[in-house]
């Protein structure tokens, strides 16, 4: 594969995977609404999941029944999503300098496979403290595991950009 092409491919990588972050922090903010309409959802009529999944249904409950209370008498502590909001779209940005120069800025990728593995820990030691539930807690690592999918394929892509270009700007033996 030619050098533009696999640029190309890591730029197309790179785009999907900023736009899952974007996803990511702008569904953060409308969360208290996110999760009237998901309990609505479940106990819908037609719906399979208060006999089939009943420990989600059960949870979303929860949840919603906190985020609601929360919204009503504590707004200032749904500020904290907010910021959670914001970073995935800080962290979104910083992607754009491995769009523009991915063999400079490599370090953006093995930061955020960094953070991907952080998740891990993260979500087992305060999934446990904040009584989630263990369902939900691998729910939670599974966007660390997915996460690091593609930037474990965009980071073979650059390492193999690298290589070429070395080998393209290497000097002509004599």
């Amino acid at each position: 594969m030619n050098e533009r092409a696999l640029l190309r491919r890591i730029r197309v990588w790179l785009v999907v995977f900023i736009v899952c972050l974007v996803l990511s922090g702008l569904t953060a903010f409308p969360l208290v609404t996110e999760l009237r309409w998901a309990e609505d959802l479940l106990n819908a009529p037609a719906s399979p999941a208060p006999e089939h999944l009943p420990a989600l249904t059960e949870w979303i409950g929860r949840v919603r029944t906190g985020l609601d209370e929360a919204d009503a008498d504590h707004p200032f502590v749904l500020y904290g999503t907010d910021w959670l909001a914001f970073a995935h779209l800080v962290i979104a940005v910083a992607f754009y300098g491995p769009y523009r120069d991915p063999v400079r800025n490599i370090w953006v990728i093995e930061f955020g496979m960094i953070a991907c593995a952080g998740i891990i820990p993260l979500a087992l030691i305060c999934g446990q403290i904040r009584d989630i539930p263990f369902w939900w807690t691998v729910i939670d690592m599974s966007f660390g595991v997915f996460g690091v999918i593609p930037l474990l394929v965009v980071r073979r892509m650059i390492k193999r950009l690298e290589a070429a270009t070395a080998v393209e700007s290497s000097p002509a033996p004599r």
